[in-house]
């Protein structure tokens, strides 16, 4: 026992030192002397002992909290406290509470996830006896059986399986979001070991790789009976899986719990903290700072006081026991006053904050067009701290499949021989008569889902043409598609991939149904009679080859080879006689792509019995070889695969999701930047980038960085870096190339390629490059890459960032952004749980950013300002009171007014404001993306506004100390008694703060409300009941050593000299801010005070505008895109049936989305009486026929009584102005919507015939932008005035 425990110890240092795992199954005992972690997951962060420390210890990290503290501990210090320590302790309390709360609520619900997830039942192998065992009690060696649709526990070394040959079949959702089905297979020498007996015996050991995150690859070795078999990636079930369509498998235990590739992709769940959050941190610092500076002039002057004057009055007002000379004096005095000014960051601001979020937090909740009723799923803010965020975002890192797209595929279009198909489908996006062909009356076997609409090639298949049929042919052919038919006639298609499901399916409604399949047969119904087809080979893809092939012998002996793959690939290896085809088949590819259509050539070849013969000698001697088999096989299929003969091309869509392009399109006018990093191979990632408009024709060029080698990626990302400055700018690039090139160009870089950028010393030369291109997209990406990128953008660019996915791959990527949304729907819910925010579609993103993530900010931002000045104004007055009271510490106000004032007087009105303002309702905020920029730039609140609040703070308490003081000084009561007392003035300071505070947050409203009022009013009611209250005879009488001045409030505020000094006060505090905001909002007005300015004036008069038509925008075809794995054509040449497969391209036709310049236009027409010409474009033909042009266009007193030019814009070139044009017969004042018309001026002459402008309508958008989408129609106006002019051909030239 003892040399097997020494021979254990040193396995166990063995396989520490070279890294490797030793897994003998059905032996626990072995198994544990590794201390493998065992099968259960905790992602919370507390229990019940550690929550209260810890959380604590969290807190107390705030900057605001430890001052508060340390207040506290200063204010049970009698000699210096000048008020009670409850004025600090019940506030900081309370803010730790309501914080430990939250904290608690969200940790419960990680816990009760954990929980469900642990306590889930698995069947385990234990002593030849299959037991029920929670997942959190299974073991590293353990066996484990697994049923139909259950989850996988943990990873697992598939043993055997219920179908041949050991397949199982398998769906990935949770880890990469794709819920196409996948196949994993066992060793042949345990696919047998299917009895519980048989397998309780099986003693194998297996010897690894360590634990970690690369989901596509394992490399391991089993040995049992004295042999040795090789493990890969295709023998691994994977926690998060879910076995499809298998009735059971079995599988041994290799990594468990937070060992698995699952857990191992989740990434550490980190603390998220807003940037407005640092910039508090920082502030409360200054704050202390200058709190510091205010104690050290007060103590300062009290030491001068009390040397010079107080001396003099020791008789009868003597030094505290503990006082014995001027300075020490001073020193208590220093102390004091830091306790009495504390309030310049009073507590309650954190309470005020977190109840601000938690509100912001139920708006994304109850909002009902973020629900999705389709999945009946409404959006969720999964965390309450992160929503004024959402207001800066300026990079959005989006997976693709399931977050872009449906991954759902439609067989659109297709070329054969020549002629195009399918063009009739567009006619039914526009009329909705037009009705899908019918296939089931002459086809029992279609799919009554399948949809086309072009009755063209129906009859073609139809009368028998020999080119249509072959082409159908090699689509149910040509693939790796599992068949299964449930009952007679009911056929259900397993595709690795919807695209090559999608393409399957297409031949199957033709009349060629794939049937079924075995290692060396498949068995097709073309046009109503079984046909069976020898399987000879399966020439298999891979993303080299980039197509694949299967050669087949028909009934009548014929052997023919049929190939379907990248058009660029295949045309190489066309025979000359297909050229001609080959130019039409390339015109038509390329209108498919300019459709944001994935494409896909088909070619055949005819094969000689001796060709054949010699070939597969060759090709089994490559199969069999043992080194450098790949190379070899590849050699062997190139040879083959010549001289074929061209049939067509297929064009196939990927589904987007519902408003992905318009999404992006408006996100992009909000300068936000997409990047799209996608597990998916580069053609599907270009193509789905066509569909959804962020990369277009309009490109100046399209970068791709494909480099295997260090050098190599250098070498391209300099080139391209050189490329975009010298197209950019003809010379040497100004110093911000990123804001000035972005537009022009987009950057396409693979996984391998990436590795090797994100390398410490090439990262900031890709991220410049990335930087100064307007799209992204990453191919071939892991989930760490994925990450990596993310921290990469956060760390250089400073800048807010957000990562949006639906699957477990995304997760990493999700928690290392500053923002973490996910998708909500088929794809799991790993990546929603690790989210910020989530909901069910990506077009929700533009109302969660646009909409609550601009109010949030917003509100944020005004509540902020406003905090801290209502702040400064009632502290600094007790520093300038400090020097008429001999700097004693002495308060202006009494404490409950001190204690009351930012809990009660002033909390509940910005509490109203900083939940429920706006400054533009919501649909303006998303036709006018350009609000969102403020945002970005931190212009709403940062140091500069901070200095300013403070300023009109300290400005205010000037005003609020020294106008009473003046005043009341020389003032009397009716009957001549003088009104300068402390308490008299201590009530009129203080109510002409409350009333200036609350003048201010009314001025400051722009949303108003019932609440608001209520808020606003109803706190001023609230002062003066207190007021009045506290100084009446029922609380004297009660509590007499509490409440002194008894009916002072009364006399007070009974003498008319002293409302006469409030109303003072106010209006000397108010008047330069209205003063100041007007002559701003003439002079230099933002965005949003235009489009509320707009708001108003179109209010009065609204007519609805037409209905913009749909149209499609070209786009460059990327060539190809094939979603398919390698290996599948092997398993089934090898007999073992396999059920899956893939091949696509992807697709887009969706409408133009409705711009802020579209909505604009349309009202013009609506309130336009005379007709309008339509300029032909291109890319608006669609809605030409009911918008007019962008150019000057007449109204009802316009051109032709009085002509107008083109105003002047009041903004700078970059952006453009609509504009309202006064007509001159017009009197100022009478400018209305309905005689008016809306230019857009680009580089015109300045006009000499308007008499005056109205300026009322200012809207911005980016010049190259509009440029690019209407420079048909600009064109097109400039050759019709060249036209009408009087001058003819010689009049005066209209430079756009």
């Amino acid at each position: 026992m003892r040399n097997k425990s020494s021979c254990w110890t040193q396995l166990t240092n063995l396989c520490a030192k070279n890294e490797e795992r030793r897994v003998r199954a059905n032996d626990r005992e072995y198994n544990e002397k590794f201390q493998y972690a065992s099968n259960c997951i905790m992602t919370s962060k507390y229990n019940i002992i550690t929550f209260l420390p810890v959380n604590l210890f969290e807190q107390f990290q705030e900057v605001a909290n430890t001052y508060f503290l340390f207040l506290l501990i200063l204010q049970l210090i009698p000699q210096i406290s000048s008020l009670s320590w409850f004025t600090t302790i019940v506030p900081l309390v309370l803010v730790l509470s309501i914080t430990a709360v939250k904290d608690a609520t969200d940790d419960y619900f990680r816990h009760k996830s954990d929980n469900q997830v642990n306590n889930r039942q698995s069947q385990v192998l234990i002593g030849g006896i299959l037991q029920k065992e929670k997942w959190m009690n299974v073991r590293v060696g353990d066996i484990i059986k697994l049923e139909n649709n259950q989850f996988v526990a943990a990873d697992l070394l598939l043993l055997s399986s219920s179908e041949p040959h050991g397949l199982c079949y398998i769906e990935t959702a949770e880890l990469d979001g794709e819920t196409n089905m996948k196949v994993r297979q066992s060793l042949s020498v345990t696919s047998e070991l299917g009895d519980p007996n048989n397998l309780a015996r099986f003693d194998g050991e297996v010897v690894c790789e360590p634990p970690n995150n690369k989901l596509d690859r394992f490399c391991g070795t089993l040995y049992w009976k004295d042999c040795k078999y090789p493990l890969s990636n295709q023998n691994m079930l994977l926690r998060g899986c879910v076995l499809r369509n298998t009735e059971s498998c079995y599988g041994l235990v290799i990594f468990a719990g937070p060992d698995t590739k699952l857990m191992q992709n989740s990434g550490r769940t980190k603390f998220k903290r807003t940037s407005i959050d640092r910039l508090m941190n920082t502030l409360v610092l200054w704050i202390f700072g200058f709190l510091v500076c205010m104690g050290v002039i007060l103590a300062i002057g009290n030491a001068v006081w009390e040397k010079e004057v107080g001396a003099l009055f020791q008789s009868f007002l003597p030094w505290d026991p503990t006082v014995d000379n001027f300075l020490f004096s001073a020193f208590l005095s220093f102390w004091s006053y830091v306790i009495i000014l504390n309030t310049v960051v009073p507590i309650s601001l954190y309470v005020s904050v977190e109840v601000i979020r938690l509100g912001h937090s139920y708006f994304i909740n109850w909002d009902r067009r973020m629900f999705c009723s389709r999945s009946n799923t409404a959006a969720e803010a999964r965390t309450t701290t992160l929503n004024e965020e959402l207001g800066q975002v300026e990079y959005i890192f989006s997976d693709k499949t399931g977050t872009l797209t449906q991954n759902i595929m439609i067989f659109n279009k297709c070329s054969i021989n020549s002629h195009a198909y399918g063009e009739e489908q567009h006619m039914a996006v526009i009329s909705i008569r037009v009705q899908p062909l019918g296939f089931s009356a002459w086809n029992p076997l279609a799919d009554r889902d399948f949809c086309f609409y072009d009755q063209s090639l129906l009859e073609a298949v139809m009368v028998g043409e020999p080119a249509v049929h072959e082409f159908f042919r090699v689509l149910s052919l040509c693939h790796t598609v599992m068949s299964e038919e449930k009952s007679e006639g009911e056929l259900l298609y397993k595709a690795q991939s919807p695209d090559e499901g999608a393409l399957v399916t297409a031949a199957r409604n033709f009349g060629f149904v794939f049937r079924s399949r075995t290692p060396g047969t498949v068995t097709t119904q073309e046009l109503g009679k079984a046909v069976t087809y020898t399987l000879l080979a399966i020439l298999d893809f891979n993303n080299i080859r980039k197509r694949m092939s299967v050669i087949v012998r028909n009934p009548e002996g014929r052997i023919r080879l049929y190939c379907k793959g990248a058009d660029i690939v295949l045309f190489e290896r066309l025979h000359s006689c297909s050229h001609e085809l080959m130019n039409i088949t390339s015109d038509h590819l390329n209108e498919y792509a300019g459709d944001g259509l994935r494409t896909l050539a088909v070619a055949y070849r005819d094969l000689s019995e001796e060709q054949w013969e010699e070939w597969s000698e060759r090709f089994r001697g490559a199969d069999k070889a043992t080194d450098c088999r790949d190379d070899r096989l590849a050699a062997a299929y190139e040879e083959i695969e010549q001289d074929m003969m061209l049939l067509g091309a297929t064009a196939i869509e990927d589904k987007l999701q519902e408003g992905v392009p318009e999404t992006i399109a408006i996100l992009s006018l909000a300068n936000i930047k997409i990047w799209v990093l996608t597990g998916d191979k580069q053609e599907t990632a270009v193509n789905i980038g066509y569909s959804c408009k962020m990369l277009t024709d309009d490109m100046t060029e399209i970068f791709i960085v494909n480099g295997h080698t260090v050098q190599s990626v250098r070498e391209e990302l300099r080139y391209n870096a050189d490329v975009s400055e010298a197209q950019g700018w003809g010379g040497a690039p100004p110093p911000s190339v990123l804001e000035s090139i972005s537009e022009e160009f987009a950057l396409i870089i693979s996984g391998h390629s990436l590795a090797h950028a994100l390398e410490a010393d090439m990262e900031r030369e890709f991220l410049e490059t990335a930087c100064a291109c307007r799209a992204v997209i990453c191919c071939r990406v892991t989930p760490l890459q994925k990450a990596l990128v993310v921290e990469l953008v956060k760390q250089h660019k400073k800048a807010v960032t957000l990562a949006i996915g639906d699957g477990a791959n995304d997760v990493s990527m999700i928690k290392t952004a500053h923002i973490g949304v996910g998708i909500s729907g088929q794809e799991g819910i790993q990546a929603v749980l690790a989210s910020d925010y989530s909901f069910s579609q990506f077009r929700f993103l533009q109302r969660l950013l646009l909409v609550h993530g601009r109010w949030s900010y917003l509100r944020m931002c005004r509540f902020l300002c406003y905090f801290f000045y209502k702040n400064f104004a009632f502290t600094m007055v007790h520093f300038w009171f400090g020097f008429f009271c001999g700097f004693s510490a002495q308060t202006v106000y009494d404490q409950y007014f001190i204690t009351l004032y930012n809990i009660v007087y002033t909390s509940l009105p910005v509490l109203a404001m900083g939940i429920f303002d706006q400054d533009v309702p919501e649909q303006r905020s998303l036709e006018y993306p350009k609000l969102y920029e403020p945002g970005q730039l931190n212009l709403l609140f940062n140091k500069r506004e901070f200095f300013i609040c403070i300023a009109q703070g300290i400005y205010t308490s000037v005003v609020l100390f020294f106008i009473p003081y003046g005043v009341l000084s020389h003032a009397t009561q009716s009957n001549g008694v003088p009104l300068a007392d402390y308490q008299t003035f201590a009530v009129t300071t203080a109510t002409a703060l409350v009333i200036v505070v609350s003048v201010q947050i009314a001025l400051d409203t722009g949303y108003w409300t019932a609440i608001n009022h209520f808020f606003i009013w109803g706190s001023l009611g609230t002062y003066f009941t207190i007021l009045f209250a506290m100084h009446s005879s029922i609380l004297f009488n009660i509590f007499p050593k509490q409440f002194h001045f008894l009916g002072d409030a009364y006399n007070t505020l009974g003498q008319p000299v002293v409302w006469l000094t409030i109303a003072l006060a106010t209006v000397i505090c108010i008047a330069p801010v209205l003063a100041f905001r007007f002559l701003k909002l003439d002079l230099k007005p933002q965005l949003s005070d235009t489009v509320r300015y707009t708001q108003l004036v179109l209010q009065k008069k609204r007519k609805p505008g037409g209905r913009a038509g749909r149209g499609v925008g070209g786009s460059r075809r990327s060539g190809y895109a094939f979603a398919h794995q390698e290996g599948f054509g092997e398993l089934i040449t090898s007999g073992k049936n396999m059920r899956l497969s893939s091949l696509a391209l992807a697709t887009f036709a969706s409408r133009h989305s409705g711009s802020w310049i579209d909505t604009l236009r349309r009202k013009k027409h609506a309130n336009s009486t005379g007709a309008q010409n339509t300029p032909p474009t291109g890319e608006d033909s669609a809605a030409s026929s009911q918008a007019p042009p962008l150019s000057t266009s007449s109204s009802a007193a316009g051109e032709a009584e009085q002509p107008c030019n083109e105003p002047i814009l009041p903004h700078s070139p970059d952006d453009i102005a609509l504009c309202v044009i006064r007509c001159p017969e017009r009197d100022v004042g009478e400018c209305s919507t309905a005689t008016v018309q809306v230019n857009i001026r680009l580089k015109t002459s300045s006009s000499t015939n308007c008499k005056s402008t109205c300026t009322n309508i200012g809207c911005y958008t980016t010049l190259d932008r509009v440029l690019r989408s209407t420079r048909k129609r600009i064109l097109w106006t400039n050759k019709k005035r060249k036209e009408n002019s009087p001058q003819g051909e010689n009049g005066r030239k209209q430079n756009y």
